[in-house]
């Protein structure tokens, strides 16, 4: 073999080591959409439901494990029905103090007191009504239906809920309580983020009901406060036909 040709096979050998070498030490670049923000608000909404039920625990003696599911009920509901969390525990609070086997007049049964014989149509595949979590459902749907057919005045509908402005009041000031425990760095100036909201968000509905009364943790309730500002709610449209 020639010194030339021997040359070149040298250089041919070199080139694709060369080649080799790169392709080895060359890593692909893979794009991965950031999910931050969406661990973010789930590590945040569990952080929430555990402080919830420890103060379940603490404050009413709700078995720890039964607090851990009143407490993702209402998460799971107030997502749902975009109710705040603390409203809810709030109705609960107020209508049975979290047992789940309360009785009370005209047969209202459960966290939410509900009265099977006033909504006959939401009931017709519940076969428990004091099980929490099915409680917990029936009761926000029925806040909601009363809340759409006002217009979206959250204080017509805890009238109509239960059945005076006192209780309104009630659970307004009851409320209060349970903002801290819910969201504690926000409760002072946004304690119900998703009934504040200045606009429909799509993630819940295409619907904007307005105007609505919201009796929120910084609402003075005296016969004296100024009316709060009528603020633009949140509801989801998927619940039409449940309430029809």
């Amino acid at each position: 073999m020639s010194a030339s040709a021997q040359l070149r096979r040298l250089l041919c050998l070199a080139a694709l080591l060369l080649g080799s070498m790169q392709i080895a030490l060359a890593e692909p670049h893979v794009d991965i959409p950031a999910q931050d923000g969406d661990a973010d608000a789930s590590s945040r909404a569990h952080l929430a439901s555990d402080r919830v039920s420890d103060y379940l625990a603490q404050k009413f003696g709700v078995a720890k494990e039964k607090a851990v599911q009143i407490s993702n009920a209402v998460r799971v509901a107030s997502e749902k029905y975009a109710l705040p969390p603390a409203l809810l525990l709030a109705i609960i609070s107020v209508e049975s103090r979290f047992k789940e086997k309360a009785k009370g007049r005209n047969g209202a049964t459960g966290l939410m007191q509900v009265v099977p014989s006033a909504h006959r149509p939401l009931l017709r595949n519940v076969k428990d009504l004091t099980e929490p979590d099915t409680n917990i459902e029936v009761g926000s749907a029925i806040l909601y239906g009363y809340m759409k057919s006002a217009g979206g005045d959250l204080d017509a509908a805890l009238k109509s809920y239960g059945g005076s402005k006192a209780y309104a009041q009630m659970v307004g000031l009851r409320a209060k309580t349970f903002a801290p425990v819910v969201e504690p760095r926000d409760s002072a100036d946004t304690p119900w983020q998703a009934a504040q909201a200045r606009a429909c968000d799509a993630r819940w509905t295409a619907v904007c009901i307005r105007p609505v009364v919201w009796l929120g943790p910084a609402v003075d309730l005296t016969e004296n406060a100024d009316a709060a500002p009528p603020q633009p709610m949140l509801l989801p449209g998927t619940l039409v036909p449940l309430l029809r």
